[in-house]
């Protein structure tokens, strides 16, 4: 039988393509391919019997052309602070096999570089969304000024890492991320944000 869980949180993605990414409408990135950081930050969460409140995930991922073509390289960081259980719970979400969007995300990974337990912090401020993984990795976003001094936002867009959802249109202060033939370091690009709520499976 399938372990039932939901999470819901705060989410941040950052990549190399310039302005609004493309790659949320089936587009081609404007870089030809596509490198990015995308983290998420669990307010509350269940894996069966196991709390995942607090915690917080993270992909680097590379593509070689439109995102939802998949042919993703990828490494998957774990919160160093979860616990053996807790770990693999949040292995399994993202990594595809406990169902739910997050599996429909792995489908598009062909190549796992790694999955390493990091120290990771996601600093969520108004208009800012900042996340650290340990050293060598971050994104520090901001919201661009929309109407009326409101944010701008992208609303049932066809790709999505948190469907249903509107997504904060953003541009990055940084995104570095230097590991397993992942390199990023960037300002001035498109990046995003929003709520999540996922469940399975």
């Amino acid at each position: 039988m399938s372990t039932e869980w939901t999470l819901k949180g705060e989410y941040l993605e950052s990549c190399d393509c310039r302005e609004a990414c493309p790659c949320v409408f089936l587009g081609a990135p404007t870089e030809g391919g596509c490198t990015a950081l995308v983290g998420w930050h669990i307010a509350s969460g269940r894996y069966g019997d196991v709390e995942l409140d607090g915690l917080n995930v993270a992909v680097a991922l590379s593509t070689p052309g439109p995102m939802p073509e998949g042919n993703w390289k990828a490494v998957l960081y774990l919160d160093e602070r979860a616990d053996q259980a807790q770990q693999e719970a949040l292995g399994a979400i993202f990594g595809g096999q406990a169902g739910g969007h997050p599996a429909v995300l792995a489908s598009l990974i062909s190549d796992v570089r790694a999955v390493e337990p990091m120290p990771m912090h996601f600093e969520i401020d108004q208009g800012h969304r900042h996340l650290r993984i340990g050293q060598s990795a971050e994104a520090n976003i901001s919201a661009i000024d929309g109407q009326g001094g409101q944010a701008a936002t992208i609303h049932n867009h066809p790709f999505a890492v948190a469907p249903g959802e509107p997504l904060v249109v953003a541009s990055s202060r940084s995104l570095r991320h230097q590991a397993h033939g992942i390199n990023l370091d960037l300002s001035g690009r498109a990046a995003s944000y929003s709520p999540f709520s996922y469940a399975g499976p």
